[in-house]
């Protein structure tokens, strides 16, 4: 297996990165301690804004808590993981308020604390959530994304990234039901979302009463047709953990048809533009693109030969180097240390703003390059 641990070229200035991840991080949660609501986005004060406990990327903060306690072993970062993950009982209360990301939102803290220290209220909230999603399946072969009045036949790209919630359940209950309904949509995924070239559409509507394809649309990116590299970083991540977790070879060579799509637009900088077709102005960046990228090339280059492993390595290590490099904060100043990440192409504002999820992935990524092997997205192996 290729060593993406030995092989990394600059030991220093991981180590470092690591400190100044801590430093900041520690500045962070004496922050979010003050809030009754789950840090995603900062204000131009230097302050957490208010989100809503429903919101989709609640997750990924007790998710960094507890990638950083594994890191540090500092029980600041585990109790403030803890004390997230109790708030967001009250998401799971308004169950007809949720959505497909419920993966994001629980199989990354609360299957991880499960396996680690054996909560059984963390398994139960896991298990809440995974026949959640799975009560979203279309027999015809998709999970259905979002509530809107309108759009019982939509999917989206981003759900590639909840299904491991679904093969987490499998393994534990030992019901391949919901390992088959993810394995269902990661097909259709396949044949109608990614492109011969590797690209990927953003949202496809079907038919929910015959499940043909109606149209494909935009979504988060500059336009239909277009290539939301966001899009892309789920898809290339995403069938990468559904090969890890089926073994299914067609994942695989999916996975590597995205990454390699992903590695060819990505620019001289190494740092995504927002969309990989967009026009030229403005040069709309989004660093976590590049965070989530970076995982997935990193197993990625773990499981395939060493021939194809170097180029997604080298190119995992280039965007997360340039991300520190031009576009972090590691001033006490705001409590989030990437500030181009871009929401939407056309969302205003959210351009160039911080996100938490492209700081959890940055540290889900520095973390593995040091040595740590657990994957959150596969919390039970």
């Amino acid at each position: 297996m290729f060593d993406i641990v030995a092989r990394f070229p600059d030991k220093a200035w991981l180590e470092a990165t690591a400190e100044k991840l801590n430093q900041k991080m520690l500045y962070a949660v004496e922050k979010a301690k003050k809030n009754d609501f789950i840090p995603y986005d900062t204000t131009s004060d230097g302050e957490f804004k208010r989100t809503d406990i429903r919101m989709w990327t609640n997750g990924f903060w007790p998710a960094m808590m507890w990638q950083m306690y594994l890191a540090t072993k500092d029980e600041t970062y585990r109790a403030e993981a803890i004390r997230t993950e109790e708030m967001m009982d009250e998401a799971l209360a308004d169950f007809k308020t949720l959505h497909h990301d419920v993966g994001f939102m629980w199989l990354i803290h609360c299957a991880v604390r499960y396996k680690l220290e054996g909560n059984q209220e963390s398994y139960d909230r896991t298990l809440f959530a995974a026949q959640t999603l799975a009560a979203r399946f279309n027999p015809k072969g998709f999970i259905r994304a979002w509530n809107g009045r309108d759009q019982q036949g939509w999917a989206i790209i981003d759900c590639m990234m909840n299904l491991p919630l679904l093969y987490w359940a499998s393994d534990m209950t030992n019901d391949p039901r919901f390992r088959l309904i993810a394995m269902k949509h990661a097909d259709t995924a396949m044949n109608h979302f990614v492109r011969a070239d590797g690209s990927v559409n953003h949202i496809v509507v079907f038919d929910p009463e015959t499940g043909d394809v109606v149209d494909t649309l935009g979504g988060q990116g500059y336009e239909k047709g277009s290539s939301w590299s966001r899009g892309q970083s789920w898809a290339l991540y995403g069938f990468t953990l559904s090969y890890l977790c089926t073994g299914k070879q067609e994942y695989l060579d999916t996975a590597k048809r995205v990454a390699n799509y992903f590695i060819a637009n990505v620019g001289s900088d190494y740092i995504p533009r927002c969309d990989f077709r967009q026009p030229e102005q403005p040069d709309l960046k989004d660093n976590a693109a590049g965070a989530v990228a970076s995982c997935g090339l990193l197993e990625l280059a773990k499981v395939v030969p060493e021939c194809e492993a170097r180029p997604y390595y080298n190119a995992a290590v280039k965007m997360l180097m340039a991300m520190e490099q031009h576009c972090s904060n590691w001033d006490n100043d705001i409590p989030a240390v990437f500030n181009k990440c871009t929401v939407a192409y056309h969302q205003y504002p959210g351009r160039h703003s911080t996100m938490n999820y492209a700081d959890y992935y940055f540290v889900e990524a520095i973390n593995k390059l040091r040595g740590q092997e657990y994957n959150f997205w596969m919390p039970n192996k």
